[in-house]
């Protein structure tokens, strides 16, 4: 059996491990990635057909945390922050048998048909609520106490199912959404929150969380690949399947695993695992049962999603980033992405690039249908959404299924975080990352993976 030692083991070569592994190395630390997969990226994986650019996963993130200005600061030699263009604010969402676009100022929140009247005068005593007593509360419960039915139907709805392809009354505020549970519960409202940070002081480093969209230019692989090739190929180790790992007896890391020529050992001072929590089991099979039941038996939503591509938009316009469809409208869709009307390059010129999100934890039926019945549905909201002719067809449709694509923050999630901050105390030299803990965007994955080097 070959025999390898590091300083530092990094299991998973998602965003979250390569952010980890690239400052590491940064600060000259000996480190090793181990992945399972014969590429690095994870879920973030970029196509290029025919002149269309499209991602089989993420599409896009918001600069959210000063971190991610600082890694593309970091990686500006291989790679460019793409942010998406200014008609790309414009969010919509469908009601009846057309997509309206989100409020964006007092004349637009009076006018729109997505909210009822009453509703729209009771978002007045929003400030003067008394704030939520149960830390528990979904984030259904929350917009529908505080902002009302139809806003909850209209707005938070649609917007969880494009996050999390979730369920609002299961979600869990405190934990998916904790920047908003907070406003409430240091401020007493959404709104007078809003306005108190708002006028807070800002630094030169606050200031780099611009809350824009972002992309890289080209695609998002041209992020993961300037990590990798920053961070050495030869330090990333691809491939590697049955990985387990073991507590040594010199407080140490034996790290088993099966690559293309055989079996491997590495000995590591210090291993952080970034892979989902259903990888855990196998991964770390030393835990108790019942500390692991706790950390990996967490809900996934499945997720298919679809890159469907036009060379002619036939006088369509589609300025915005894209649209939500409410739950209670009953689509068979759960969003449209419009990644050619944020960012250039996406599609032919004079074309389109669109992608279909089909599935979540409501709709989990729809994602175990075959190719030929998803291009069918494909087709049929391409025509009765989109508004292209029933004459048109689609010039690329692409499918990718993810069986497990989003982990859901319910009311498990608070002994998930309680248990792996108990097993990394008990465990020195442990860390357990990755989108079980810390958000599941890709600003959190890179905060993350920051903090972690910083840590190590």
């Amino acid at each position: 059996m070959k025999t390898q030692q590091t300083d530092i083991l990094v299991i998973g070569a998602g965003l979250t491990g390569l952010t980890t592994a690239f400052y590491l190395t940064r600060k000259g630390k000996e480190v090793l990635l181990l992945e399972r997969e014969n590429r690095v990226g994870g879920q973030i994986h970029t196509f290029r057909e025919n002149g269309f650019t499209f991602e089989s996963g993420p599409n896009t993130g918001v600069v959210s945390y000063p971190e991610v200005a600082d890694l593309f600061a970091d990686l500006s030699h291989a790679c460019r922050m793409d942010t998406a263009r200014e008609e790309s604010k414009r969010r919509l969402i469908w009601k009846g048998d057309t997509f309206h676009a989100l409020p964006s100022g007092l004349f637009s929140a009076i006018t729109t048909p997505l909210f009822t009247w009453g509703d729209k005068f009771r978002i007045l005593g929003e400030p003067f609520r008394a704030k939520g007593t149960d830390p528990d509360e979904p984030v259904g419960a929350l917009a529908y106490r505080r902002l009302g039915k139809s806003f909850m139907e209209y707005a938070v709805d649609p917007f969880l199912s494009g996050v999390y392809a979730g369920d609002p009354m299961k979600l869990i505020t405190r934990y998916a959404l904790p920047k908003l549970y907070n406003l409430e519960q240091q401020y007493g409202s959404f709104i007078k929150g809003s306005i108190a940070k708002a006028r807070l002081p800002k630094t030169e480093r606050d200031r780099l969380a611009t809350k824009k969209v972002f992309s890289a230019e080209g695609g998002l692989d041209r992020l993961t690949e300037a990590l990798a090739d920053t961070i050495g190929r030869s330090r990333i180790l691809l491939s590697a399947s049955h990985v387990t790992v073991s507590p040594s007896n010199d407080g140490g890391w034996l790290v088993r695993f099966q690559e293309p020529s055989g079996e491997r050992l590495i000995k590591a001072r210090k291993v952080v695992t970034t892979t989902g929590g259903y990888t855990l089991p196998e991964l770390l099979p030393f835990i108790d049962s019942e500390d692991m039941s706790r950390i990996s038996e967490l809900r996934y939503a499945p997720v298919v999603q679809v890159s469907v591509g036009v060379r002619e938009t036939m006088g369509l316009r589609f300025d915005a980033f894209g649209g939500l469809i409410p739950s209670r409208e009953g689509k068979e869709v759960l969003g449209i992405l419009f990644p050619s009307a944020c960012f250039q390059g996406r599609a032919p010129e004079g074309g389109a690039l669109f992608s279909f999100f089909i599935g979540g934890v409501n709709h989990v039926h729809l994602t175990e249908l075959p190719d030929g019945e998803l291009r069918a549905l494909v087709v049929r909201v391409f025509h009765s959404m989109l508004k292209f002719p029933v004459e048109r067809e689609p010039d690329m449709i692409r499918i990718f299924r993810h069986p497990r694509a989003i982990p859901q923050y319910e009311q498990s999630s608070g002994e998930r975080f309680r248990t792996i901050e108990k097993l990394e105390k008990h465990y020195p030299g442990l860390i357990l990352a990755g989108n079980i803990k810390g958000g599941i965007g890709m600003a959190d994955r890179i905060r993350q993976g920051m903090e972690i080097a910083g840590s190590l």
